[in-house]
């Protein structure tokens, strides 16, 4: 054990032999007090150790250590002392001479990573932006420069064991049952679960990401893969400070961005504002091949399609936080966000009989979507003391309504079928649709430091999500022309998740053994009414299986979790986690009415639908060395009843319907390796590679769909600082093919490029960045079933995208990227035993 892991002891000890020598009541004294902060996170240093030497007597030594804020108030007898404040692989801070005649506040004390030039006592580095905590890992994305002008989703897409597919959908480890919070909490910023949404938030409205691949019981235990906590911006600097950002681009693409902050000694102002105008242009083909037993009237169908998208907006966050004392303070938010967008898909669809092309058609489908969500948060927080002791209170309500207007119309381009009795009915169509959405946060923590080195939590949470969506298919009348209500396919669906959960949870610190042991019970309530005209048979039979129209299910589970750290030194540690968790089927996946993409692709969700259940062990090793940081683990997940998206031809239909389905079992095992190397300090360069297996086991409508495949991604990111202030990065994302339940899925490479340089003063940043430079983030997949073999292609987002952003800051200082520590955070807010 190094001498810096005794320094708090030792220093304890000599504060209590002064106090014996000097008692206190036989000498007047002073207290000096500050708070110590990681100068880039801008997160309390908890132990740091804060050194006291009287400069007349260099053996009168006295000191102590911070708490989980971060602060240290220490008494000394009047004189004067050299004061030095230090925290394990950080730069020290000294503050020679100081005469000590009454009390004094260092105020807030920065601290950054030790680097080699030690010509000054601190030294800003420009190395990694990853901090490894006992259940986390935190990324800085704040001055990724190939995210600048861009989206939350695009942000996340740089994050190791992060991946966000060509859809925008998010995985964690390649597993897409990943819980994504705001702030740490289910936020209608993160859409309601609809990742999407975050394709219309602004990157950099992001501090930092959590990734959080071993929870422990203080979160939801939703999200088998995991948890990502995306940490939004606010400034907690005195006096009045912010930044201004505008972006433009092409395709079409412009926004602005404010971040302002007020701050006194009993209040804090802040507010993000965001609009942003872009055209996201997109598509694809599909092309399916019949097999002869498949009854369908075509051999082969080719979709070509375009999609031209026009998003318009808005996004605002204003908050207050109010010191009621110096320990207990209040903090109300409210966020809006307001969008329209504007879709035009046109699907161009080629029917072959054998190797000719028999009828070709258009199909247009133009969307109008306007969305308006609601977010009303207060937070209560009260410290009883310094060392941690502190209760915590949380309200949250939401609201977001969705109106949706669809017009289909569909034209024929030729026809070369010879047979006179062939009809191709064609026939307009108007949707719309209504989604009104409602969820309530309830929730309240306990943190009970005891002793120096253990802690204790618990805590209750309660969710309460209400989705109502209607439903309204008006079709034409080949006859007359008129649109008439299909009452067969209109619907109401009504649909209910309650949860409640209480949690428990201890941690202690034994030298260089660390622990945090967790219980969480959850009872999850599910309700659902789906409201048609079509009688439960009917529905049976349309949809090929039972279904429960009305169902009202009662899930109740205990989640343990495990966190466990050694420390082998002061560089170098290895963890082991273990936690149980739940992953509860969305609304959009339960609705059985089908979604069109084109007459021949619908999605269907299904009512029958159960939660599944996942046990997952992670043990991971971190080593740093002085240019050297390695990041390594190695992971397991068995999940039970896992869903799985079935493709399957509807009988004597080309149509090809998609359904999610509980099958039995997915088992994961996998390994991450990640390599920080920092060689000087214009060169910073950052590689991640994440290889996993899966197994899945299962059938459905009498069909085995059990799968054994391999897959990996890596990614690469170099930054070169260059003379004049100029900033060099480049990203590279490389995922790796794959085989699943009923076809394979090909690789892509994707490539992004960037540059920066600071003007004015270093008050402002300019910087220009590509993204997806070679215009290879595309979906290729072949798709096999017993009637079709169908090969896809499909990008979100077409081309590159070419962007220009500048940064204006007033009133704050440039940070450098630099090091994180190695932090051994027990609950992800403070607690290091």
């Amino acid at each position: 054990m190094t001498t810096k892991i005794y320094k708090p002891l030792i220093l304890a000890f000599f504060l209590l032999i002064n106090l014996l020598v000097y008692p206190q009541s036989a000498n007047e004294t002073f207290e000096i007090s500050g708070k110590v902060m990681d100068d880039e996170l801008e997160v309390p240093l908890e132990y740091a150790t804060v050194s006291i030497v009287n400069t007349n007597n260099p053996q009168d030594v006295t000191g102590g250590v911070t708490n989980g804020k971060g602060i240290f108030k220490i008494n000394v007898s009047p004189g004067t002392y050299n004061i030095v404040v230090e925290f394990i692989s950080y730069e020290s801070k000294k503050f020679n001479n100081r005469t000590i005649s009454s009390d004094l506040n260092l105020g807030t004390i920065e601290l950054g990573l030790s680097s080699d030039n030690l010509d000054e006592v601190i030294v800003t580095a420009e190395t990694t932006q990853v901090s490894i905590q006992l259940d986390k890992k935190v990324y800085n994305i704040g001055k990724d420069l190939t995210t600048a002008g861009g989206t939350v989703s695009d942000a996340l897409s740089n994050v190791p064991s992060v991946n966000v597919d060509i859809d925008g959908a998010i995985s964690l480890r390649g597993n897409e049952n990943v819980r994504i919070l705001i702030n740490g909490k289910p936020s209608a910023m993160a859409g309601f679960g609809d990742t999407n949404v975050l394709n219309q938030l602004p990157a950099d409205a992001i501090e930092r990401v959590e990734v959080i691949t071993s929870p422990s019981a203080r979160y939801d235990a939703e999200g088998t893969a995991g948890i990502l906590n995306i940490i939004l911006r606010q400034k907690e600097t005195l006096g009045f400070n912010g930044s201004l950002t505008l972006n433009g681009g092409t395709p079409a693409n412009a926004g602005v961005s404010a971040n302002v902050n007020y701050r006194t000694e009993k209040f804090n102002l802040f507010n993000t504002t965001s609009f942003r105008y872009f055209d996201a242009p997109g598509g694809g083909y599909f092309d399916t091949k019949y097999f002869e037993n498949s009854g369908v009237q075509f051999d082969r169908i080719y979709e070509d399609r375009d999609i031209d998208r026009v998003n318009r907006n808005f996004n605002t966050n204003l908050g207050m936080e109010y010191f009621l004392t110096e320990q207990s303070s209040i903090t109300g938010t409210i966020f809006y966000r307001t969008g329209e967008d504007e879709d035009l898909t046109t699907n161009k669809t080629t029917n072959y009989l054998g190797d000719e092309e028999a009828l070709g058609t258009t199909r247009r489908e133009k969307e109008k979507e306007n969305d308006n969500s609601w977010q009303f948060a207060l937070n209560y927080i009260n410290n009883f003391n310094d060392e941690g002791h502190k209760l915590t209170a949380d309200f949250q309500f939401e609201t977001d309504k969705e109106t949706k207007i669809t017009n289909i119309n569909e034209e024929i381009d030729f026809n070369n079928i010879a047979d006179e009795d062939f009809e191709y009915p064609l026939f307009g169509e108007l949707i719309n649709t209504t989604e009104d959405q409602k969820e309530y946060l309830i929730q309240a923590d306990y943190v009970l430091p005891i002793g120096e080195s253990s802690q204790f939590e618990a805590g209750y949470r309660g969710n309460f999500e209400n989705k109502f969506t209607d439903y309204e298919l008006f079709q034409e009348n080949v006859e007359t022309g008129d649109l008439e209500l299909n009452t067969q396919l209109t619907n109401v669906f009504d649909y209910t998740e309650n949860v409640h959960a209480l949690y428990s949870q201890y941690g202690s610190k034994f030298g260089m053994f660390s622990f945090l042991l967790g219980l969480r019970l959850e009872n999850t309530n599910l309700k659902g009414d789906i409201d048609s005209e079509l009688t439960d048979a009917e529905l049976e039979e349309a949809f090929g299986f039972p279904i429960e129209t009305n169902f009202d299910d009662d899930y109740l589970g205990l989640f343990p979790t495990v966190n466990l750290t050694f420390e082998l030194g002061e560089k170098e540690n290895i963890t082991l986690g273990y936690n149980r968790r739940i992953n509860r089927p969305r609304s959009w996946f339960i609705n059985p009415f089908p979604s069109r993409s084109s007459n021949n692709n619908v999605f269907q969700g299904n009512p029958n639908l159960k939660p599944a259940y996942s046990n997952a062990f992670d043990i991971g090793y971190l080593k740093r060395w002085k240019t050297l940081t390695l990041t390594s683990s190695v992971y397991y997940q068995h999940e039970t009843d896992s869903f799985e998206r079935i493709e399957e031809s509807v009988e004597g239909s080309s149509v090809i319907r998609t359904l999610p389905v509980n099958l039995a079992e997915n088992k994961r095992t996998g390994a991450e390796l990640g390599v920080l190397y920092n060689p000087t300090d214009w060169l910073r360069l950052n590689t991640s590679v994440n290889f996993f297996q899966f197994k899945t086991e299962g059938d459905f409508n009498e069909k085995s769909y059990d799968a054994e495949s391999t897959s990996w991604f890596a990614r690469f990111s170099s930054k070169v600082s260059l003379p004049a202030k100029i900033d060099w990065q480049t990203n590279a994302f490389y995922r790796g093919a794959a085989e699943g339940v009923q076809g394979d899925r090909e690789g892509y490479l994707s490539l992004d490029l960037a540059l920066s340089k600071d003007i004015f003063n270093d008050n402002a940043t300019i910087s220009v960045n590509v993204r997806d430079v070679l215009d290879s983030r595309k979906r290729e997949s072949l798709t096999t079933t017993n009637t079709y073999e169908r090969f896809t292609e499909f990008q979100w987002r077409k081309g590159q995208n070419f962007n220009i952003s500048l940064i204006y800051r007033f009133n704050q200082q440039k940070h450098e990227q630099r090091k994180s520590r190695e932090g051994d955070d027990m609950d992800g807010e403070g607690f290091e035993g």
